[in-house]
């Protein structure tokens, strides 16, 4: 994949974005478990960033896949990843299917403030019974005249705190799991529509979460994204993009936590000695950054084949793999050279370990990557009768 001037350009502006208008609060977002969404995905949407690749129509910037790219790989560069996952929730997550697949008016309403920083969004499809197994999901949406009706609940959903509407994921029908589902748009001020308190968790504070409850929750059927039934298809192609930006935004991340303990190591005198000028940890760093510069090649391959309109289910499930169980592997090694000084919360590399433990988890685990893997390799056991 070949990067143009416009490209670079991109990459400077987000760049000096992070660096004048989210790394320097960083610290206090991360103590306040939240970040003031409204106010940053504004600023961001002034610069272009919240619609690049979105259709012109809504006030997207309609460029192809691969500037979403260098979006996310900047984003890394942000020294936290609740903010970057944030940032991708409103960009890759919750909106790909709508923009796609949603009617004019409904692009309208939501899709385009979305894009204007007016409105921030949220993905709704975990449940606590359901999270990797999206098929299993109880959350329904039944028909009452020109409405839907929806009952159930969400957990673990980014930005819902703060959110002004949900992309949900719900059951319109009784038929086969994978052609029962549609996405609905609802409005949290919807009545009924009822968020949760915020959880805590191990890392990406700065990323408030919380779970949603829908009870008789009524919204028109116009609301719909698509075809009813569409819904588990649409979310499937939704995770591509999801995957191959979370695959992206990995990138720079452990790039610093490697630079940031070369130049810890190489201060720290032990035993009469840099600890970096042990083969040990040179070594190990130099294996890192290979293994981080691979990932970079199958985030690109996967990229140019997305936007030369192939189905890259395989490449990106790879890409999320792979990204998952690196950032856990560098961020481990990284955090032991740094001894008892990577064991404080004050260290980047200590905030690092924590967040990037969510990647093999969320947006599909490990395990699901690696059965949709195994399924495109034709390798899955076949199922036995009775």
């Amino acid at each position: 994949m070949r990067f143009t001037e416009e490209h670079e350009q991109l990459r400077r502006t987000i760049k000096n974005f992070v660096d004048s208008e989210i790394n320097p609060h960083v610290d206090e977002w991360e103590a306040a478990g939240e970040f003031p969404a409204h106010q940053l995905f504004k600023k961001m949407a002034d610069l272009g960033l919240l619609g690049i690749t979105k259709p012109e129509a809504y006030g997207g910037l309609g460029l192809d896949y691969s500037y979403e790219v260098v979006f996310g790989e900047e984003l890394g560069a942000v020294n936290c990843g609740g903010i970057p996952m944030s940032i991708g929730v409103q960009t890759d997550m919750a909106t790909p299917a709508l923009a796609r697949f949603g009617s004019d008016d409904l692009c309208r309403e939501f899709l385009a403030p979305a894009i204007s920083g007016d409105m921030v969004t949220s993905i709704a499809v975990s449940e606590p019974g359901a999270g990797s197994d999206v098929a299993s999901i109880k959350t329904h949406a039944k028909k009452d005249g020109d409405d839907y009706v929806i009952n159930g609940s969400k957990m673990w959903i980014t930005n819902s705190p703060q959110a002004d509407f949900l992309c949900v994921l719900a059951n319109t029908g009784e038929g086969k799991p994978h052609e029962n589902k549609s996405l609905i748009i609802v409005p949290t001020k919807t009545p009924g529509v009822n968020i949760g308190e915020k959880l805590k968790k191990i890392g990406m504070r700065s990323s408030d979460t919380a779970p949603i409850f829908f009870d008789d929750v009524r919204v028109p059927q116009r609301f719909r994204i698509g075809d009813e039934g569409a819904g588990f298809l649409y979310q499937m192609l939704q995770f591509q993009e999801e995957r191959l930006f979370g695959a992206a935004m990995c990138l720079k991340g452990m790039e610093i936590a490697i630079d940031s303990t070369i130049d810890y190591t190489r201060e720290r005198v032990a035993f009469g000695q840099p600890l970096l000028d042990n083969q040990v940890v040179h070594f190990r760093m130099a294996e890192l950054q290979t293994e981080v510069e691979a990932l970079r090649s199958l985030v690109y391959r996967a990229t140019e084949e997305y936007i030369n309109g192939g189905d890259v289910t395989m490449l990106a499930s790879m890409a999320k793999l792979k990204c998952g169980r690196l950032g856990r592997e560098v961020t481990d090694a990284c955090l032991q050279y740094w001894g008892g000084m990577g064991y404080i919360e004050d260290t980047i590399v200590n905030r690092m370990y924590r967040d990037s433990r969510l990647t093999s988890i969320g947006g599909g685990a490990d395990e699901v990557m690696l059965g949709i893997i195994c399924k495109l390799m034709g390798i899955l056991p076949k199922k036995r009768k009775g």
